[in-house]
């Protein structure tokens, strides 16, 4: 009787335990639905959003981003360049009697670059550099099609080179307005670093109008570059520099590095100098360069003080060339310069930006200060001779230039006459192994005085029979061509 008591005791607290669990647990879960809820909402909010998957209204920046790189990537080539360097084995024996310099010797070199589609019937631009004393040019679209490129034309004061293929319908960039790009603008780099084809880098544009002297041998260079962050490294040198609506803004050019690869800055030569550059070489191949005939330097705080100046603004004229477009005008020596045809100057870089964007005869208002005050000229700008007449590309024959040896070279190699290459592109003188700065002082037996001299000789495709000159290094040299 007693044990019925115990289980039945046992089995209502069993009972009721269960009972109050029950209760305790619904009671506590219905507390925290809501709660519960609410964090799963949250976390639901916090997830990572996946860019590449939203609609381009949702994210109109990176879709801008792709646009420009889609279209940078399928106008920018490979160019890959084959050239020769020359070298002499020479006999002391032969070269003390006869100043022979022994016998030539060849090694072929290999370089790469990229360029840009300008056209769809196959114009390409490049650097100058990337094809300089090159023999042969191969071009590889984005396609991997290839073609054997021509020369059009090159500038070494701009470091840029045109360049044909005969292709048709081929994808291309539009030029953009340089004068809108802003210092901080995202832009893209396109173009084929250490041989990786259709590389895309992107940054800001850094500063404008940079000045980096890394064309010091040409006495009229134009150097004004697009810096920015965009990585560049050996191979880029011709490529895309894109803004984001995917217009070309500058071909790419040079980087600043102790080690020859990326370090944090790079140089591209900005549209408007391509431009200008482009149309001159495909229309008369040769650049029609435009100067006012002034020296000039960049007005700084000492030059303020020094001068009496106003403030910091402009550029100063250090002399005025006698007969020159400046001097004609009536601009003087100590004049600052403050404007071109309404466009503020105040670099030098950007002056020189501005005036190569015309040619010889056009007319360009300068606005200058003077004894503090202003004044306006109008300037009839003249090419490198002092004319206003277009420079042809007949003046290159069998594809060098010449200009009449100066007093200076003559007393320095003991010379009475000659002719200096004064620039070389691919054709029968470089064939030769002839090169800038060469003096030549006959052709086939005739004294060169001038270099109408040597179009007289090699005129209507006369081929050269006997040469003779000296290199820079003042080493003669005298060749005879046999049949």
């Amino acid at each position: 009787m007693k044990t019925k008591r115990l289980f039945g005791s046992l089995f209502m607290g069993l009972f009721g335990g269960l009972i109050a669990i029950f209760l305790f647990t619904l009671i506590f879960y219905r507390h925290l639905e809501p709660k519960q809820e609410n964090s799963i909402a949250t976390a639901q909010q916090v997830q990572p959003v996946n860019f590449v998957n939203l609609p381009s209204d949702k994210d109109p920046v990176t879709t801008a981003f792709n646009t420009a790189a889609e279209l940078a990537v399928k106008a920018v080539v490979h160019v890959k360049t084959e050239s020769e360097a020359v070298y002499y084995q020479t006999n002391p024996f032969y070269y003390f009697f006869y100043g022979d310099r022994g016998q030539r010797q060849v090694q072929p070199i290999t370089g790469i670059g990229s360029g840009v589609i300008l056209s769809p019937d196959g114009y390409i631009v490049t650097n100058n550099h990337v094809i300089k004393d090159a023999k042969k040019i191969e071009v590889t679209l984005d396609d991997k099609r290839k073609y054997k490129a021509e020369l059009v034309g090159a500038d070494p004061t701009t470091d840029l080179a045109l360049l044909k293929i005969d292709a048709k319908n081929l994808p291309y960039l539009h030029y953009g307005n340089v004068d809108n790009v802003k210092l901080g603008d995202w832009v893209l780099a396109v173009g084929n670093p250490f041989n990786l084809t259709s590389t895309v880098t992107a940054g800001i544009i850094s500063a404008k109008g940079r000045n980096l002297g890394i064309l010091g041998d040409q006495k009229y260079r134009i150097e004004s570059y697009l810096q920015t962050d965009a990585a560049l490294n050996p191979g880029n040198s011709g490529g895309a520099l894109v803004n984001l609506k995917g217009e070309l803004i500058g071909v790419s050019a040079a980087i600043i590095s102790p080690n020859q690869g990326y370090t944090g800055y790079s140089f591209a030569i900005p549209s408007d100098i391509v431009e200008k550059v482009v149309n001159d070489l495909e229309e008369y191949g040769q650049v029609q360069r435009a100067i006012m005939g002034v020296t000039i330097t960049d007005v700084t705080a000492d030059l303020v003080k020094e001068k009496n100046l106003d403030k910091i603004e402009g550029v100063w004229v250090e002399s005025v060339a006698d007969g020159g477009a400046a001097d004609k005008s009536g601009i003087k020596n100590g004049d600052v310069i403050l404007s071109i045809n309404g466009k503020e100057v105040n670099s030098v870089a950007e002056l020189q930006e501005e005036i190569s964007r015309y040619r010889p005869k056009d007319k360009v208002n300068v606005v200058v200060k003077r004894k503090h005050k202003t004044q306006q000229f109008e300037v009839v700008l003249r090419n490198l001779q002092g004319s206003t007449e277009m420079v042809k590309a007949t003046d290159y024959i069998q594809g060098a230039k010449f200009e009449s040896v100066s007093e200076k070279i003559k007393k320095k190699y003991g010379i009475d006459y000659g002719v200096k290459i004064t620039d070389i592109r691919p054709g029968k003188m470089m064939d030769m192994g002839l090169q800038k700065d060469y003096i030549l002082l006959s052709i086939n037996g005739k004294k060169l005085q001038t270099p109408q001299d040597v179009f007289q000789i090699l005129g209507g495709g006369n081929d050269i029979k006997a040469i003779e000159g000296m290199q820079p290094n003042g080493t003669y040299f005298s060749y005879e061509f046999r049949e």
